[in-house]
């Protein structure tokens, strides 16, 4: 690059914006890049839905509570920052499935709901014996033919039947992204089922021959940090250069301006940048860049909104105690919560001794009205459910409610294919800025990290060629 120093504007401090801020300024310090970084930010804080409540030695977080260990990305980033010491594990023991009013162990073995082992899967009463004799036609029927999308649920359900699916599947798969697994997308969210169809002609033996068998000493399958996941976005900010970050302050337009960019504020102010990165949620581009019409379809991808409750009691408030970490709801049940996690049990670094941390979920599409009740029904409704299943003395000492108001982007079917015609708009009309973030390619911690990493090397390839194209363009002009 030229000596002339370039301008990259990131927008939006959720964990994606963090983490683009934080590698691209690193890449300048390193690399001696003739660049300036920014960081503007709508709120007054960063990091999006990583918060943490510490509260009478209590360790609640109010979003995302852990990551995958296999995912590597979160891992580095908390080594980056110096928090490596703090990372732990979740503790194993049972989940459950909530069905018709009973609580069931997941059968061992399963993988997303795929049994890998048999003999679990033909005991569990989860099923009928109807149900198991129609799950196992897994094993005759080809494979689909498809070149494009379809739904998550149809794709399950022609494989593994409705029961199987309704009782297990479905639970487990919407509870990660907040959905209908009748309308998200199989090639959005979970290719890797329809590769592992394609390669073996069933889910069941394609499971069974790609999982690794049980370690003896196995640990979680997910990590977090005993100080809680705003810690990250802390220790991250702090590293961040002085003056960089911009706090209380929207990008309401972007339009092009010759080979650059202009950014009005909210504040009235008017910035240039050389390149741009975007990680706000996806509703919000088409009025960003009003000028550009291929944004539109991002108007029609609907949002889930959803709550989380934390409940702190006394340990022998408990009286009916269950050996596990938490269970998952059948949406057939009616119960109004879709999950609850038995945090003191899972993470026991979250509560201090002789104390219970609960928490419940509430909210999924086609029935958010939850999230707008007030503090008190909530909790009521969430303690209704609870003592359906656990049996609970008295009220909670405390409760945290967190609402997400249309906080969960739902990648219905085709949503690959409409993001990549969005993006070979971009490349066209907008050369330079680029979409990260949990709206666009998976929205768990180490998704929107490694998005945030793509799109600083993204940055640094455009700036780049640029600069070797207007070096050629130099080289013609002189020899003419």
């Amino acid at each position: 690059m030229s000596e002339e120093k370039r301008t990259v504007v990131i927008i939006g401090g959720g964990i994606t914006g963090l983490t683009a801020a934080y590698y691209l300024q690193k890449a300048i310090k390193e690399q001696r890049l003739p660049l300036t970084c920014k960081l503007v930010e709508a709120t007054h804080r960063l990091g999006g839905k990583v918060q943490t409540v510490i509260r009478d030695g209590y360790v609640i977080e109010r979003g995302p509570d852990s990551f995958l260990a296999r995912k590597t990305s979160a891992f580095r980033l908390v080594k980056e920052v110096g928090l490596e010491h703090e990372i732990v594990h979740n503790a194993t023991g049972k989940s459950y499935i909530l069905v018709n009013g009973q609580l069931y162990p997941i059968p061992g073995g399963a993988v997303m709901g795929i049994p890998t082992r048999i003999a679990p899967f033909l005991t569990t009463g989860l099923f009928s014996p109807v149900g198991k004799l129609r799950a196992a036609l897994d094993f005759v029927l080809p494979p689909v033919k498809t070149n494009g999308d379809m739904p998550l649920g149809h794709f399950f359900r022609r494989r593994l039947g409705d029961e199987v699916v309704d009782n297990l599947i479905e639970p487990l798969l919407s509870g990660i992204y907040a959905g209908d697994i009748d309308e998200m997308s199989l090639m959005a969210t979970f290719p890797q089922f329809f590769q592992l169809e394609q390669k073996y002609g069933s889910l069941v033996r394609g499971a069974k021959r790609t999982t690794p068998k049980e370690q003896k000493e196995r640990k979680g399958a997910f990590q977090t940090l005993k100080t809680g996941l705003q810690s990250l976005v802390e220790e991250v900010e702090k590293r961040l250069e002085p003056g960089s970050v911009i706090k209380g302050t929207r990008v309401e337009r972007i339009t092009r301006a010759g080979s650059a960019y202009r950014l009005q504020l909210s504040t009235g102010e008017t910035w240039e940048a050389d390149s741009v990165i975007i990680t706000v949620p996806h509703h919000i581009v088409p009025d960003m860049l009003a000028d550009y019409p291929f944004f539109a379809p991002f108007r029609s991808v609907p949002l889930t909104s959803v709550a989380t409750v934390a409940l702190a009691f006394p340990e022998k408030a408990i009286r009916q105690d269950i050996d596990g970490t938490g269970f998952v709801v059948s949406r057939r049940s009616d119960y109004t919560m879709t999950a609850c996690t038995w945090t003191h049990k899972k993470w026991p670094h979250t509560t201090p001794p002789g104390k219970a941390l609960l928490r419940g979920y509430v909210g999924r599409p086609g029935d958010e009205d939850i999230v707008d009740q007030p503090d008190d029904e909530i909790v009521r409704i969430v303690l209704d459910d609870l003592n359906k299943v656990m049996k609970i003395d008295g009220h909670p000492e405390f409760a945290v409610i967190s609402r997400w108001k249309r906080a969960m982007p739902q990648y219905t079917v085709g949503h690959r294919e409409r993001l990549a015609a969005i993006k070979q708009h971009m490349a066209a009309e907008l050369p330079g800025v680029f979409l990260a973030g949990s709206s666009y390619e998976g929205l768990g911690l180490p998704d929107c990290i490694d998005q945030g990493e793509k799109a600083v090397r993204d940055v640094l390839d455009y700036l780049r060629q640029g600069e070797s194209n207007r070096s050629a363009e130099a080289v013609y002009s002189s020899a003419q």
